[in-house]
């Protein structure tokens, strides 16, 4: 780190959606400091910080990056290929990541713990950066064990390109971590059109809509005779990922393991 106690970052994905919030949201924290990005797509100009005279380094490929020795935190939003990429290059340099990139596996996990242990350099993934949605998890997993029935409901903006969303797949694994069961499932007769019902995870329905307007809403159903039970949370604006992006860069640094999930920041 930086003789001031600043935190030296680069953004991975830094001119999508996601890239351009956290781009706003490191500038504005005094104990942040921007000095490159990432973008696969983008030209390799240096880009001018937003409000500043100061411009930073942009590649499309982390091994162009001047100098890694300087970099402490690199904050991810791109995609799992995105994300093992710089996991895979910058760990080794003690580099830590904060990632908000979804679609890891058993497979990856196991090989990013392993970095992690081997360098000894904190890494830090979430599936969610709001801390409504990882209440309504929270939540979930306390009340399943008094319901059988359970459905989905997921809605994002027409450029995600993975569905059910993180989010979905980590509130269904709460569910089954509360219930430590599998839940009842209704099986349809005769369905009309394939899939209607949604995907199925361990009993429970999940439904995946993708149209403009939406940042991410997500939306549990609990199911008894008699009473249904629903808990739901909005993202209206990518805004508010960023409060706990910023936490989560602070939490990274002092860290020399891999954590899964801003409930372990949250204490819950």
């Amino acid at each position: 780190m930086t003789n001031n106690k600043e935190i030296n970052v680069l953004i991975n994905g830094i001119h999508g959606k996601m890239g351009s919030e956290v781009l706003n949201a490191v500038c504005k924290d005094s104990s942040l400091n921007l000095i490159a990005g990432i973008d696969k797509l983008s030209s390799t100009k240096p880009l001018i910080i937003p409000g500043q005279t100061k411009t930073i380094q942009i590649e499309n490929n982390i091994n162009k990056i001047t100098d890694l020795s300087k970099i402490d935190v690199i904050i991810d939003f791109t995609n799992k290929a995105g994300a093992m990429e710089v996991i895979r290059t910058a760990v080794p340099e003690g580099i830590r990541i904060v990632s908000g990139s979804t679609g890891f596996d058993s497979n990856d996990y196991e090989e990013i713990n392993d970095l992690a242990e081997k360098f000894q350099t904190g890494i830090f993934i979430a599936p969610n950066f709001t801390t409504g949605a990882i209440l309504l998890m929270h939540f979930a997993k306390k009340a399943a064990r008094f319901f059988d029935y359970a459905d989905i409901n997921e809605v994002h903006h027409e450029a995600k390109i993975d569905s059910p969303s993180g989010t979905a797949i980590a509130i269904a694994k709460s569910i089954i971590d509360g219930k430590k069961e599998n839940l009842s499932n209704n099986i349809p007769e005769k369905e009309i059109i394939k899939n209607s019902r949604g995907a199925n995870y361990k009993g429970i329905n999940i439904h995946s809509g993708r149209m403009p307007g939406r940042v991410a809403h997500h939306e549990l159903v609990f199911g008894a005779p008699g009473q249904t039970l629903t808990i739901k949370h909005d993202s209206i604006n990518r805004e508010s990922f960023m409060p706990a992006v910023i936490e989560s860069v602070k939490f990274v640094i002092k860290s020399n393991k891999f954590t899964i999930g801003l409930e372990n920041i949250m204490k819950l």
